[in-house]
């Protein structure tokens, strides 16, 4: 299946990479992309380093993993071919690498808002790399409360989709998911959970920024201090 799954936290230590269990399936079920696969795979593996040397460079300063999990894919067959279907576009190799620009997919779940800027001005200044589109969901959520960063990025020659997001976001939007694909037939206490969905997740955008704060005025007051020797 082509759904990005959520991993427990690691230790303290820079927790690894995790690729969803549909990142690396039978070949066939790759067919669309034909010989541009492999190089899809090391685009998507660019990116990923890149997103690694960040967390590296944060934890040096900081003391902490600025991620909390990193998660990846490349579209299935299926996912593709459903996704051009619902588009009106044909299934072919051209449409899945030009008119569809999320056929590679990176999500990077964050500890602190600030980092989700920091991540995203790290990657766009990667040599090589090309900002096509983004989309700024925390300064302008969507109507139903949903909050993330999207940015496309052109890296060595196709598009790759990064989501940025916090815990919170990340597990409202798993619960969200749940609602809108789970098979309700209409029941009448949809629009209150509709209601509820956007109350939460209103609420935690502005724990989002009181979590923020709180951490910046540790910093700023030098409570935080690296071990000595």
């Amino acid at each position: 299946m082509n759904t990005l799954k959520e991993t427990a936290p690691a230790e303290p230590e820079l927790k690894d990479h995790v690729q969803s269990p549909d990142s690396k399936p039978a070949e066939n079920e790759y067919t669309i992309y034909g010989d541009k696969l492999p190089r899809m795979q090391a685009a998507l593996d660019g990116v990923l380093e890149a997103v690694s040397e960040y967390r590296k460079i944060r934890k040096a300063v900081h003391g902490d993993d600025p991620v909390e999990h990193c998660l990846s894919r490349i579209k299935t067959d299926a996912s593709m071919r459903d996704k051009c279907t619902r588009r009106g576009l044909p299934f072919t190799q051209e449409t899945a690498l030009t008119e569809i620009k999320d056929a590679i997919g990176v999500r990077v779940v964050c500890q602190f808002l600030k980092e989700i800027y920091g991540i995203r001005d790290y990657l766009a200044d990667v040599s090589g790399y090309t900002v096509v589109r983004e989309k700024d969901y925390l300064k302008k959520a969507k109507r139903n409360g949903y909050r993330s960063y999207h940015m496309t990025l052109l890296a060595d020659g196709f598009f790759v989709e990064v989501q940025l997001r916090t815990i919170s976001m990340d597990t409202w939007a798993a619960l969200e998911h749940q609602m809108r694909y789970k098979n309700r037939s209409g029941r009448a206490e949809d629009s209150l959970i509709i209601s509820e969905l956007k109350r939460c997740a209103d609420e935690l955008a502005s724990t989002d920024i009181s979590m923020q704060t709180i951490r910046d005025m540790i910093f700023e007051e030098g409570a935080f201090s690296k071990p000595s020797g």
